[in-house]
């Protein structure tokens, strides 16, 4: 499809997604979301990425936040099935067989802050800024915000950020556990790169499945998590990367040809 409000650049196994809507900040609107939802699925099934970046065009934003424009006249129904497209679209993200590193590189707001904690890693510029302002607009978050942050940074801060609608800087969202590292910003994508790298060079199989066992097991309890990782554990055994891995281990060899099988 034709992308008018996203770049996807796919270089060295990465896929480098940026919402680009730098006239609004990279707000969130419907068809910036359903052009969202097409890159991953693009993403997912390509066999040469192994890495998924999501960033903001741009040196300003991030996300700003869902397109308030957009949603200001919309009726109660309409409302929802905005809220629908959009957490559909982000746990899109949660479940994607490839891990998702969010590179926030500035404002990320209300939808914004809930579209980079929907990613598996968050590195943050020193110029980023996080929040949940809905409340300060007569609204609740819509996709995601309530349940993903208390997820991350627990119940009490969760509280404390949706209900007086602040922001925080990224020094402030590093120490209560909302982003991984905070890099000057002409160092955040090199950094983000960096990491796709270091994650694009391990054996994959065991990759996506590790993504699958965080992601299923925080959802339930102890006992199902480890049926999970249980097996997870053994298919891996059944895989050529588990050979070559351990081979190269007990062989001292520093090379592993990893091919994804």
């Amino acid at each position: 499809m034709t992308m008018n409000n996203l770049l996807l650049e796919v270089k060295d196994g990465v896929a480098v997604i940026s919402i680009n809507r730098p006239q609004a900040l990279n707000a969130l609107n419907s068809e910036t979301l359903t052009e969202l939802s097409a890159c991953l699925d693009q993403a997912d099934a390509d066999s040469a990425v192994n890495v998924v970046i999501l960033t903001g065009a741009g040196e300003k934003s991030f996300v700003a936040g869902a397109d308030i424009g957009e949603m200001k006249p919309l009726t109660a129904v309409e409302a929802k099935a905005f809220g629908r497209l959009g957490n559909d679209v982000f746990l899109k993200i949660e479940r994607l067989s490839k891990p998702v590193i969010a590179a926030v590189n500035g404002f990320a707001l209300g939808g914004g802050c809930e579209l980079a904690m929907a990613c598996d890693i968050r590195l943050a510029s020193e110029k980023a800024k996080f929040g949940q302002p809905e409340v300060g607009l007569g609204i609740t978050p819509g996709f995601g915000g309530t349940q993903r942050l208390a997820r991350i940074v627990g119940t009490g801060k969760a509280m404390e950020l949706i209900l007086t609608a602040k922001t925080i800087n990224a020094a402030e969202a590093e120490k209560i556990g909302l982003v991984n590292a905070v890099y000057p910003p002409e160092e955040l994508m090199g950094k983000a790169m960096e990491m796709a790298a270091q994650i694009a060079a391990n054996a994959q199989i065991a990759v996506r499945e590790c993504k699958a066992c965080i992601r299923r097991g925080i959802q339930t309890d102890i006992d199902t998590g480890l049926a999970y990782e249980t097996e997870a554990f053994g298919l891996c055994f059944s895989t050529a990367d588990q050979k070559e891995g351990m081979s190269a281990f007990l062989e001292k060899r520093k090379e592993k040809n990893f091919i994804g099988k």
